[in-house]
């Protein structure tokens, strides 16, 4: 079983920067395809993005593309979330997750949830 902790989250304004870690512990990620989700308060875990497991394939959700960009660093079992141009409507909780295959964006596909690290971003 894979544990994954993302971190990096702060408070920043508005068109400030951002990149957020997701590591994983307990087995190797590299057999996985990773997801960026978000939760704002009162609403549904949004999917942000996910990386295919070679990192050759990325996918966006349309609000984030052109500032958000996933990476990952199989050697260091971790994955990124590069945020540029921030927004206040970027502020959530940011989780990571596994799943099975890329291109995937239901939740209910992803796995290993961990805690998420909190983004602000005031105006």
């Amino acid at each position: 079983q894979v544990q994954l902790v993302a971190s990096g989250g702060g408070l920043v304004q508005a068109g400030a920067t951002l990149r957020l870690s997701c590591a994983a512990s307990g087995r190797t990620m590299s057999g996985y395809a990773m997801g960026w989700f978000r939760q704002a308060p009162g609403k549904e875990r949004e999917f942000v993005g996910s990386i295919s497991r070679s990192g050759i394939s990325t996918y966006y959700t349309n609000s984030v593309k052109g500032r958000f960009t996933i990476s990952r660093d199989s050697p260091k079992n971790t994955v990124y979330l590069q945020m540029n141009g921030l927004k206040p409507e970027d502020t959530a909780v940011y989780y990571c997750a596994h799943a099975p295959q890329a291109g995937l964006w239901d939740p209910g596909s992803f796995g290993s949830w961990g805690q998420g690290t909190q983004v602000t971003v005031s105006s």
